[in-house]
C-alpha cells in the first residue's frame, strides 16, 4: 500500500517534506500547493512535482507560464491524506476543507495542539498515536527538546527539565523579521510557551522554560539542565546520547566547531541543502554532578522536523508498529547518518 500524500505549502518545511515523500517506498507525492507564480513554484515544477493552485489564482498561474495540475481542491481529493505547511494558524482555518474530503491530516507546531488529536514526536508516543486521524508534529525547538528528554528519560528517567532557549531571529530567507539589532525577551513573561508545549506529548513532565531571540538566522540553541530520576556519570550520558537516533554528538573542541556558524558550514559542505534534521548535541558541554545533568545543543529549525513528518503518515496509517520501525526506514530513505562525516 502507498498513501497517497499531498502537501499543501511549499514554504521552508513543506518543500522539504515533499521532498521527504517522494524519497518513501510506501508513500506517493500528490503534488504540492503555491498561491503565488514565484521561484518556490518555479522549483516545484523543476522537481517534476504536480502544482495545484487555489482555483482564483488558476488564471494568475497560466498567465505566468505555469502548467498547473488543477485546483487545491483536486488535489485533495486525489489524497488520503494532506500535510499542512501553510504559515502558522493558516491550517486550522484549513482544517474543515480537509475534514470534507475525508482526509486524514498533519499539522506544523505553528498551530494550536486542539487543531489534531495528539501533539506528535516520533521517540516520545508514536505508538501511542498509531491510527488516529490527525496529529500535530511539534515545532522545532519542542522537536529538539523532546528528542533530549525523551532519549535520557529511556535510559535514566527524568525528573525535571529547566531551559533556555536562544532563538534565532528569522529564517535565513525571512526579510520582514529581521534582522534585529537587540536581545528580544521571547517572550517578556515567564515561563515560555516552550515547556508547555513538551508536556502536550510527555503529560505531567516537571519542565520549565524561557527564551530570547538574537540577531543570527542560523540555528536555535538550547541550554538545558535536567534532574534524572537515578544517578549517572558522564560517560553513561554520553554513551546514551552516542546510542541515540537522530542526534549528532558533536566534540566542538576537536572539530573546532565552536558555534552556529561552524556547524551551519560542515553541514553545507556535507549535506544536501545543508539541512540538519538531527539535533546536534555539543558534546563538550555535557557536565553531570550526581543526577543533574547540563548540556548545550543547536536545532536547525529549517529542517529537524521534517522526519517527523515522514513519520507522522506512517502513525496514521499503522505503516510501521513502533518508532524504532518507523525511524529506520525514514532516516534510511532520507540518509541519515547521524554524524557529519
Amino acid at each position: 500500500m502507498k498513501v497517497k500524500v499531498s502537501v499543501n505549502g511549499f514554504g521552508t518545511i513543506g518543500k522539504r517534506v515533499a521532498d521527504a515523500v517522494s524519497k518513501q517506498d510506501d508513500m506517493v507525492l500528490v503534488g504540492v500547493s503555491k498561491t503565488k507564480p514565484d521561484y518556490g513554484a518555479l522549483l516545484a515544477v523543476s522537481k517534476g512535482y504536480k502544482l495545484f493552485v487555489p482555483e482564483e489564482k488558476t488564471e494568475t498561474f497560466e498567465k505566468a507560464g505555469f502548467k498547473i495540475a488543477g485546483t487545491i481542491a483536486e488535489m485533495l481529493e486525489k489524497s488520503d491524506v494532506v500535510i499542512d505547511a501553510l504559515p502558522g494558524k493558516k491550517g486550522a482555518e484549513m482544517k474543515p476543507l480537509y475534514e470534507k474530503y475525508g482526509l486524514k491530516q498533519i499539522f506544523q507546531g505553528g498551530e494550536k495542539p486542539s487543531v489534531a488529536d495528539a501533539s506528535f514526536s516520533t521517540l516520545c508516543n508514536y505508538e501511542k498515536t498509531l491510527g488516529l486521524n490527525s496529529l500535530r508534529v511539534v515545532s522545532c525547538n519542542t522537536t529538539g527538546l523532546l528528542r533530549l528528554i525523551c532519549t535520557l528519560n529511556r535510559e535514566f528517567g527524568v525528573e525535571k527539565v529547566r531551559a533556555t532557549l536562544i532563538r534565532r531571529g528569522a529564517d535565513p530567507r525571512e526579510v520582514k523579521k529581521g534582522p534585529i539589532n537587540a536581545i528580544v525577551f521571547n517572550p517578556p513573561t515567564l515561563p515560555s510557551h516552550h515547556g508547555e508545549d513538551v508536556k502536550t506529548v510527555m503529560e505531567g513532565l516537571d519542565i520549565m522554560t524561557s527564551a530570547v531571540a538574537v540577531p543570527t538566522t542560523l540555528m536555535h540553541v538550547h541550554s538545558v539542565q535536567l534532574v534524572l530520576r537515578k544517578q549517572a556519570s558522564r560517560t553513561d550520558v554520553l554513551d546514551a546520547l552516542e546510542r541515540a537516533p537522530r542526534i549528532i554528538l558533536m566534540n566542538a573542541g576537536d572539530m573546532g566547531v565552536k558555534s552556529t556558524a561552524e556547524i551551519m558550514e560542515v553541514a553545507r559542505d556535507t549535506r544536501f541543502r545543508g539541512d540538519i534534521p538531527e539535533l546536534v548535541v555539543v558534546e563538550d558541554s555535557v557536565t553531570v554532578h550526581g543526577r543533574e545533568v547540563m548540556l548545550f545543543q543547536a536545532v536547525h529549525q529549517e529542517s529537524i522536523v521534517v522526519p517527523e513528518n515522514i513519520d507522522a503518515v506512517r502513525a496514521l496509517f499503522e505503516l510501521a508498529n513502533t518508532w524504532r520501525e518507523t525511524l529506520e526506514k525514514t532516516d534510511k530513505n532520507l540518509g541519515l547518518t547521524y554524524r557529519f562525516y
